[in-house]
């Protein structure tokens, strides 16, 4: 698996625009790409993810807002890398975080960021492009181990929601 893994995260570095499916028109979705890519080079060879933001940012035509959001998002996951690990870990308990391959890692720290830190996301859009990075730069299994994962934690992030909620009312 570790070697088919790798295989897969070296041609995702490699290319800059999805071959499976047209690129994203919505400027947060294109964000989130060039996020995705900023993240996943920063965590298989350590280059700033903001220096290889701008990069990507100009190869992609990035507007200065779709710029500014990948920026936020690209920050915001680095800033809080090893409490969105942790998530990981609860809702995805067999796959040591080390071990998802990178593309999986990333997306998931991606839409973990957004759904725990960016109140103007709603937590299912983080899910749906979440699931939708998965289609296009993952393997064929990963939409689902994707959606899985995040969906388990909307389902922890909600009840704990309820719980804060009826705990206000009981006072």
């Amino acid at each position: 698996r570790l070697g088919v893994a790798f295989e897969r995260d070296w041609a995702f570095a490699n290319q800059t625009t999805s071959r499976r499916a047209p690129a994203p028109v919505n400027p947060r979705s294109k964000a989130r790409v060039a996020a995705l890519q900023a993240l996943f080079e920063a965590d298989l060879v350590s280059h700033p993810a903001e220096s290889s933001l701008r990069w990507l940012g100009k190869e992609a035509g990035l507007t200065e807002e779709s710029a500014n959001y990948a920026m936020e998002l690209t920050e915001g996951v680095r800033e809080r890398r090893s409490e969105i690990d942790k998530h990981i870990q609860r809702f995805a308990p067999a796959w040591p975080v080390g071990q998802l391959p990178a593309v999986e890692r990333n997306i998931l720290r991606l839409a973990l960021y957004e759904m725990h830190y960016r109140p103007d996301t709603p937590r299912k859009v983080a899910i749906n492009e979440a699931v939708e990075l998965a289609k296009v730069f993952g393997a064929e299994t990963s939409p689902k181990f994707v959606n899985g994962v995040l969906g388990s934690a909307m389902d922890q992030m909600e009840n704990e929601r309820r719980e804060v909620k009826g705990f206000d009312e009981a006072l």
